[in-house]
Parts: structure tokens; C-alpha cells; sequence
């Protein structure tokens, strides 16, 4: 029989739980491997990838890029974690990214959703509506559509798949609705701060990220929150007779991924000046359940980590602005994602990890005979 792994008082830790080995357990290590093997491969193969500029007091560079572009889908990856980790999933993010992008755009040009004046005589900043409204608009439509999701799977008792798939499907519809089946270019610079503004060199999105990462962390890991999602994700059954209110949990977690959805809705159309129902927002659901799953968190749900998901996220931005770096096609990189994903999936299986952990064992035990 193996040796159990404990900490001893005044000895050290033993064999088996050693920091290097519980970091290598916990979820934050597949993604900073994964990130560190594309930034190993972006150091050697394309040159000046790392190189950081300064332009108009604003900081610029491929790393920026990252974070920048990176950060709708960050968000999304956020409130998908909370999703998965009660054991479901939303397949409407992208659709909810289209619906809030597209209320924002017909609040800035309610004249162009009409289909009153056309695109092309809007001036700039030709709205009437503080854009306060415009943000309350564009968090209420994806926050509501995240409570459409939660009803359905917490009360009618819909599987999460299948009550996500309708929102997925009419999702954008409803946009295109919203939009008269027009792609609306906004007019409006106050609104593009969102997308393209910075603060003290970073941009903006940035600081949103980082805000909304806070506010999710203090609420599950500071509160009950995070143990019940915990707990509804590894035995809703359990969670319901030991007097937790798993439907209110789910509920929760469904409208909280509506509320981060259209934050990313807010994020996009602002940055690339238009609202587009069938574009914006295109396989975030894809990218979002990848980017949650790249950071250790259980289809099945149960144990989760926000940190772990972002930097999935990250990793996956960073993947992408190096196929386009070395020439790629976009039409091509779906494939090249595919491998990506089959990576992560075979460097979390247990297989796999019982090698690693077979081979750092050899590793100590030579350690241990030599010294």
C-alpha cells in the first residue's frame, strides 16, 4: 500500500504533499501550462509577439490584444463556470450577447430601428437617450434572458441543455427583431468608451473584467453562495433534503450568466461600433464551455474555480491571435481550435493523470535513493 500524503508539524511537508504536487492538483495548472506552452511557442516562432508599446499614453501590443479581446469572453467564461458547476449549462450566451447588443444599439438609434432614417444620414452622437438608460437597457435584456433560462430549468424542470437550446435558437431572431434585420452602426462616442477606452493604459474592458471577477469572487467564496452551488452541483438531491433551495441556486446561477452575457454583448458592440444579430456573440457558447472546462471545472458539476476559467479564456485568446499571427486562415482556425480542445480533454483525463503522477513518484523516489 502507497503512502499517505500529510503535513507533519516541524518536518515539512511528506512525500505526496509537497507544494509542488498540490499545485499540480489544482485547477489552476492545466491552464497556465496550456498558456505557457502557446507563449513558449509565440516567443520562438513569431517575433516581436511580446513587444509593448506606448502611444498616446495608451499601452499596445499583442499581449494587450489579448486581454482586450479577451475580455467578452472572459466574462461569458465567468458566468458560465457558475452555470456548469450546478451541473448544467447555457448554450444562449451568444444568442443573449446578439439580444443585449442589439437593445443598446435601437435605444442609441431608435429612428434607425424603425426603419425610419437609414445608416447612412445618422450623425454622430445622434441619439436622445442618456446612455445611463442605454446600459441599464442592455443589462436588463441579458439579465432577463438569463431568468427566462433559470425559470425553465429550476422550475420547469426543462434540462438545461434543451431549455438553453430554445433561447439559442430564437435568440437571434429576437435580435434581429430588435435590429429590423439590419446591422445598426452606432453613432454615439460615449458608448464606444466601453469597448475602446482606457484607463491609466489599460483599456477599460480590462477593469470591467477585473470588477465583475471580484464582485463573483467575494459572493462564493466570502458567502454560502459558492458552497451551495458546490453542493447543488454534486447531489441536488442531497442539497433539497438537507433544506437548501437547489431550484433558488440554479435560478442564481442562469440569471448571474444572463447578467455577464450582456456585459460582453456591452463590451462587443461597442468596440467594433455596430450591433449584428447573427454575428455578434458567434460561438461564445462554444468558447465559453471550453474555456470553463480548460480550467478544471466538471460537466458534471461540483467543484469549480472563476480564476482558472478566465485564465482558460485567456488561453484561448492567446491561441487564437497566434494562428492569425502566423498566417491561418480565420476559415481554417475552427480546426486548429478542434486540436485544442482535444489536448485539454486528453491532459485531464485520469489516464493521464496517473502517469504524470506515476512519473513524478519515480522522480522523487530517485531523489530521495541519491540524496
Amino acid at each position: 500500500m502507497k503512502d499517505e500524503t500529510y503535513a507533519i508539524p516541524g518536518k515539512g511537508d511528506v512525500k505526496g504533499n509537497s507544494p509542488l504536487r498540490r499545485f499540480r492538483e489544482s485547477r489552476l495548472f492545466w491552464p497556465l501550462v496550456a498558456w505557457a506552452f502557446i507563449l513558449l511557442f509565440d516567443a520562438i516562432f513569431i517575433p516581436g509577439f511580446f513587444k509593448i508599446g506606448i502611444q498616446d499614453g495608451h499601452l499596445y501590443g499583442n499581449l494587450v490584444d489579448v486581454l482586450n479581446n479577451g475580455a467578452p469572453l472572459a466574462l461569458v467564461a465567468i458566468g458560465m463556470t457558475m452555470v456548469i458547476a450546478t451541473g448544467g449549462v447555457d448554450l444562449s450566451v451568444g444568442a443573449v450577447i446578439a439580444i443585449s447588443a442589439a437593445m443598446g444599439a435601437v435605444l442609441i438609434n431608435p429612428a434607425l430601428g424603425n426603419n425610419l432614417i437609414s445608416n447612412d444620414i445618422l450623425t454622430k452622437d445622434a441619439t436622445n437617450t442618456p446612455l445611463g438608460i442605454i446600459i441599464l437597457a442592455d443589462l436588463a435584456a441579458g439579465t432577463l434572458c438569463g431568468l427566462w433560462n433559470g425559470l425553465l430549468v429550476s422550475r420547469a424542470r426543462i434540462q438545461p441543455m434543451i431549455a438553453t437550446l430554445i433561447l439559442m435558437v430564437a435568440g437571434r431572431g429576437i435580435a434581429q427583431l430588435i435590429t429590423n434585420g439590419q446591422i445598426m452602426t452606432i453613432y454615439y462616442s460615449p458608448y464606444f468608451w466601453f469597448g475602446n477606452g482606457y484607463i491609466l493604459g489599460l483599456p477599460v474592458s480590462i477593469y470591467i473584467v477585473a470588477v465583475v471577477f471580484i464582485l463573483a469572487w467575494v459572493g462564493v467564496r466570502k458567502t454560502s453562495i459558492g458552497l451551495f452551488v458546490e453542493s447543488v452541483g454534486i447531489n441536488s438531491k442531497a442539497t433539497f433534503y438537507s433544506g437548501i433551495s437547489e431550484r433558488n441556486i440554479k435560478l442564481l446561477a442562469y440569471t448571474f450568466c444572463g447578467f455577464c452575457s450582456a456585459i460582453a454583448g456591452l463590451i462587443l458592440s461597442s468596440y467594433v461600433h455596430s450591433a449584428d444579430g447573427n454575428n455578434n456573440g458567434l460561438n461564445y457558447e462554444l468558447d465559453a464551455i471550453l474555456a470553463v472546462v480548460m480550467g478544471g471545472t466538471l460537466m458534471a458539476g461540483g467543484r469549480f474555480s472563476l480564476l482558472a476559467s478566465i485564465i482558460g479564456a485567456l488561453v484561448i485568446w492567446t491561441f487564437t491571435l497566434s494562428m492569425y499571427a502566423i498566417g491561418v486562415p480565420a476559415n481554417a482556425l475552427l480546426a486548429g481550435r478542434a486540436v485544442l480542445v482535444l489536448i485539454v480533454i486528453l491532459l485531464y483525463s485520469q489516464q493521464f493523470r496517473q502517469i504524470l503522477n506515476r512519473l513524478f513518484e519515480r522522480k522523487g523516489t530517485r531523489n530521495d535513493t541519491t540524496g
